[in-house]
């Protein structure tokens, strides 16, 4: 073999392993950078963006924030009459694939794209992203528009047809927060797999680097179609992130299905700066930790459970059509908390505000070294339940009262929300029909020895509501399937679906809107009793609350640190100030081998030094806030 030869092998081989390697260590630790949704919605131009990205790269791309990810409807034209949910404005090529509006992208004119953005990122030193939705538009649906086959770049021809978008697009299965704006393709047929392979080729030839794919995930969940999109972008020769957006009523047993397909999921409605909606994270933020969901499998690497961006520093409001106009809401505390738990649940960290107008006491709580170490390198993430707690100040007779983590309200009356889960959820069997006369079904929850409070719950058949030819075809479609109605709802049938994406801290209840052929309002009684809903492919289920409950008590998280020292977060999510503790014994029972008795303590806030611990540990912490302890033990 001639040295030349010898030479073409060895740097095929390095070039191959290197591959390897990268694939291999994907999204290895939670993904950092910056999302322009909370501080522009949707309206963000390419100036402002490259203007952010420069920022991005000069103040954070040293502490690890690499990514600039454009959210949605960049393909949107910011004229009057364009908002959220409108129908006509977008930009679509002739395959029927949206582009980005030369209006706000002046570089994409001539077929470019965002391969000329792409590049000016990637000279910053940063990474490129955006946002996409499900399927295929609802505008390239209407135009009808031939389907590419990027193997031939010609128009995709099986048996003797050239396909179109109608032949793809589900109609019946609209984006449920953006019905105007895009549907589901049928992953089914070979002219539907080609469609989104001719959109992630698209993507690739930017040079994208991270996308967040929207409406699959929780209510929306299209479990088809993000793995026909793994698939895809497993088969690329770039690597590129594969984030799913937003996650709404997701539960573990629900993202086991998808962690393995992608590098971030989220699994909590949208998160704004809102007190309420940061307190709802705990609960669920334990539940993806305690099913060792943390840094699981991915594509081509590992896959993180995401609590939603930073709604930090300068931004907008949800849903605006326009940029940037106010401070965040929440307390320095409360936004303390937020990145204390989100760095201690290892989320990705995607900071939201307008880097332009970057304040210094936001970029040093973005970029706390403290926490971007736990963030990354942390590991045995969980809540740790063994804490108790005492008002300050409220000293009676006796001396202090201690009480359970779980705060307790008084005088709550209970209320039934009828709303979804996910159908290997036991909770959501329960479901069963029943006769009431000659005409009339019912199908009814059976609340059974989980509460004896509650009769059975009730949903009336009604009457087929596919009535024209046009609806006739899609009788053999939902054969069985339901619709359902209360009683005092005659003509409104049960519906899951909602014309925006909630918020973190909102429960998502089903509602009823005017019966009509939607998959929204179809349902199918399994034999385990589940009632699935034919759109997201979630189950109805009935949830007892509390009329006047919101997040509270305290909370408190632990991890090991690389370096073998514990990390030890306490959080009041109370509205006074409360002394929050525990004992060394109890911290043995989260990690018996360490002895916690030779442990000197550090706490990173006030950085007041606790000395070697004793018996217990005990701090005072404000209404929202948290206190995060370095324990170094030898």
């Amino acid at each position: 073999m001639n040295t030349k030869l010898i030479l073409l092998w060895v740097v095929f081989f390095f070039g191959f392993l290197s591959k390897r390697v990268v694939s291999e260590i994907h999204a290895s630790v939670p993904p950092r950078g910056w999302n322009s949704y909370d501080s522009f919605c949707w309206t963000i131009s390419e100036e402002e963006y490259l203007q952010n990205a420069q920022l991005i790269s000069q103040k954070l791309h040293a502490h690890g924030y690499e990514y600039a990810v454009v959210d949605y409807l960049w393909y949107r034209k910011l004229v009057p009459g364009a908002y959220v949910d409108s129908l006509g404005y977008d930009v679509i090529d002739e395959w029927g694939r949206v582009i980005p509006d030369p209006g706000r992208w002046p570089s994409s004119k001539g077929g470019k794209g965002f391969k000329e953005v792409a590049k000016k990122v990637h000279d910053m030193g940063l990474k490129f992203g955006f946002h996409i939705m499900r399927g295929i538009s609802t505008q390239a649906v209407n135009a009808n528009t031939p389907i590419l086959d990027i193997t031939t770049g010609k128009a995709y021809v099986e048996s003797g047809k050239v396909w179109h978008a109608k032949d793809i697009g589900i109609t019946e299965r609209a984006c449920g927060w953006m019905k105007n704006g895009f549907m589901s393709v049928d992953t089914k047929l070979g002219a539907g797999r080609a469609f989104l392979k001719s959109l992630y080729h698209q993507y690739a030839e930017w040079d994208v680097d991270f996308l967040k794919h929207d409406c699959v995930f929780g209510d929306d969940f299209e479990l088809e179609e993000i793995t026909t999109v793994s698939g895809i972008l497993k088969g690329l020769n770039r690597p590129i992130i594969y984030s799913l957006s937003p996650g709404t009523s997701a539960t573990p047993s629900m993202a086991k299905q998808v962690a393995p397909l992608v590098n971030m999921y989220r699994v909590t409605g949208d998160d704004w700066d809102y007190w309420g909606d940061v307190a709802s994270h705990f609960a669920v933020s334990r539940d993806f930790a305690a099913a060792s969901l943390i840094g699981g499998s991915g594509l081509l690497g590992k896959s993180w459970p995401d609590l939603d961006m930073l709604p930090l520093g300068w931004l907008t409001d949800a849903g605006a059509n326009e940029g940037p106009h106010r401070n965040s809401s929440l307390t320095l505390d409360e936004q303390k908390t937020q990145m204390t738990l989100w760095s201690m649940a290892r989320s990705p960290l995607m900071f939201g505000g307008d880097m332009r107008k970057l304040d210094d006491t936001t970029y040093r709580l973005i970029t706390n070294p403290t926490l971007l170490e736990i963030n990354s390198f942390s590991s045995n993430n969980k809540e740790f339940p063994y804490i108790t707690s005492a008002p300050q100040f409220q000293f009676l007779e006796e001396g202090v009262k201690f009480q359970t983590r779980s705060l307790k309200y008084a005088g709550e009356s209970e209320k039934l929300i009828l709303g979804l889960a996910s159908c290997h959820d036991p909770k959501a069997k329960g479901w069963f029909s029943q006769v009431v006369d000659t005409n009339l079904e019912q199908v009814c929850w059976r609340w059974g020895s989980r509460s004896r409070k509650f009769e059975p719950f009730c949903l009336y058949k009604t009457e087929s509501f596919l009535q024209s030819d046009e609806d006739a075809m899609y009788s053999e479609k939902y054969q069985g399937k339901l619709h359902l109605h209360a009683r005092n709802r005659k003509g409104f049938c049960f519906d899951t679906s909602s014309k925006r994406k909630l918020t973190s801290n909102e429960h998502k209840r089903a509602s009823f809107s005017p019966c009509r052929l939607d998959a929204n309002q179809m349902w199918e009684l399994s034999n385990n009793g589940t009632l699935v809903n034919s759109y997201s492919g979630s189950c109805a289920s009935m949830k007892v609350m509390k009329a006047n409950a919101v997040p509270g008590g305290i909370r408190s998280w632990i991890a090991t640190g690389r370096r073998g020292e514990v990390y030890l977060a306490y959080f009041n999510l109370t509205p006074a100030k409360t002394v929050i503790s525990t004992t060394v014994s109890s911290l043995t029972k989260a990690f018996p081998a360490i002895n916690f008795g030779s442990c000197s303590c550090k706490e990173i806030w006030s950085e007041k030094d606790y000395g070697t611990l004793q018996h217990s540990l005990s701090a005072s912490v404000e209404s929202h806030g948290c206190a995060l302890f370095i324990l170094t033990c030898t």
